[in-house]
């Protein structure tokens, strides 16, 4: 690999190099597909993930193949693209390099599209207790922990226990939070009611806490208010102006109060990769950089920021939303500034953001949109937020798998993916120990 880190000349193609293969990275590459450029695409994992979708991986209604596609595979046509599986720890903006797996990797331009990660508002040490939901790795650690919660209440003998191994928390009121707390009914209540003997899976208690006023801050005070009472029909227990003050193995804590669970979500904030960090740049209390109009690092015209790690506003002075919609404009935009860049013609106008609206699924036949000019909700909100979520996935074999999976939960209410793919460790003896007399099965009641 070469260190070289001379400018372009002699008619040598610019170097460029993006960071993640996320939204706004993979966008950026695909509109440079006919730029005079040698591109790099680094990141540390070797797929692109539909992290829309991820609560659903959480929640056994899909598999991670289902929403996730090797990056080599979607730039196998694009022949100027290199790609990298390496873990970025720091970049010299001066001798323009990137440091990736101990290698210095040159630059010319650099796009970083590092996106964002969770954010405990300085309580990192409840990490291990409420995870968040980024990556593949979180999705498939809280799908484990939600069917062993499960599995371990089947045993349990202890009514205590019991009732604890069945509380779910989800921490944090916004789209990610709502949906992953419907989900949650939904398995309980339907997927799972007739498969287990000792307990009643429909009587799991799954509770959403909100330290805001109202759900889904962003969308309409009409929409939140549908949001809350289509939860509450589901049996979810909704908590708004509850703030967290303490969560560990045992559950959460809302000041006084105690929530005695087996599994906690955390969906109530994200801050920024250290990726402004590594460069000086100016940044915001939640880590994002401070973008200029073109989307370039201020100080730094050969350096580009998109994604959740930018922070930028649209044409109205309005804060540009961290969504995918907003990182693939930003990734397309960007793309076609360095495209003109190599090719030595004008730079485009500076970036303006177009708000494709605000969607939320509750659960089964009822979503929430917010649109310019129209608002929609129920069925028809559902019906809008399934197409629109198929139409974003890469691949047509995922559209067409993931459509089918809908159908077939839809119509069985089955979930195929209830795989725990790590055998937790055994509970204290004392919670599993034989009696003399098998304990009674509960009597279904419905609900």
């Amino acid at each position: 690999m070469s260190t070289d880190t001379s400018p372009p000349g002699g008619g040598r193609p610019l170097r460029v190099v993006i960071l993640g293969a996320g939204f706004g990275g993979l966008e950026a590459a695909r509109a440079l597909s006919d730029a005079p450029v040698e591109l790099t695409i680094i990141d540390r994992q070797n797929h692109h993930l539909f992290q829309p979708l991820l609560y659903q991986v959480a929640t056994a209604a899909l598999s991670p193949g289902d929403i996730a596609w090797p990056v080599r595979s979607i730039f196998r046509r694009q022949e100027n693209v290199t790609v990298l599986m390496a873990e970025v720890s720091g970049i010299d903006p001066v001798a323009r390099r990137v440091m990736a797996d101990g290698v210095l990797i040159p630059y010319d331009i650099l796009v970083l599209a590092t996106g964002a990660t969770h954010s405990y508002f300085g309580h990192d040490d409840w990490a291990p207790f409420a995870p968040g939901i980024k990556t593949i790795e979180d999705a498939t650690e809280i799908r484990r922990r939600l069917l062993t919660a499960f599995e371990r209440a089947e045993m349990a003998l202890d009514e205590a226990e019991r009732q604890r191994l069945l509380t779910f928390v989800v921490v944090g009121g916004g789209p990610t939070g709502v949906e992953l707390a419907g989900a949650m009914a939904e398995l309980a209540r339907q997927a799972l009611k007739r498969e287990f003997r000792r307990v009643d899976p429909r009587r799991a208690r799954i509770v959403l806490v909100e330290a805001g006023p109202r759900l889904l801050a962003s969308f309409p005070e009409d929409l939140s208010s549908y949001a809350r009472r289509s939860l509450e029909g589901m049996g979810v227990e909704v908590r708004t102006g509850a703030r967290v003050t303490g969560c560990d193995a045992g559950g959460v804590s809302l000041g006084e109060e105690r929530i005695a669970a087996s599994t906690t979500v955390w969906a109530a904030g994200v801050v920024a990769s250290p990726a402004g960090a590594w460069i000086g740049a100016e940044r915001d209390r939640a880590g994002r950089v401070a973008a200029g109009t073109d989307l370039s690092v201020p100080g730094h015209p050969e350096i580009f920021a998109v994604g959740d790690l930018v922070t930028a506003k649209d044409g109205q002075g309005k804060p540009i939303p961290g969504n995918a919609p907003a990182a693939k404009q930003m990734g397309r935009y960007v793309g076609g500034v360095i495209a003109a860049r190599a090719k030595g013609q004008p730079a485009p106008p500076p970036f303006s953001y177009r708000h494709h609206g605000d969607l939320a699924t509750i659960g089964r036949r009822s979503a929430v949109v917010a649109m310019d000019g129209f608002r929609l909700k129920g069925l028809l909100g559902w019906w809008f937020w399934g197409i629109a979520h198929v139409y974003y996935l890469i691949s047509f074999r995922s559209r067409v798998v993931v459509s089918f999976e809908w159908f077939w939960s839809y119509i069985t209410f089955q979930r195929g993916a209830r795989l725990i793919t790590r055998r937790p460790p055994a509970p204290e003896a004392s919670a599993v120990k034989e009696k003399a007399e098998p304990p009674r099965q509960p009597e279904l009641t419905g609900g």
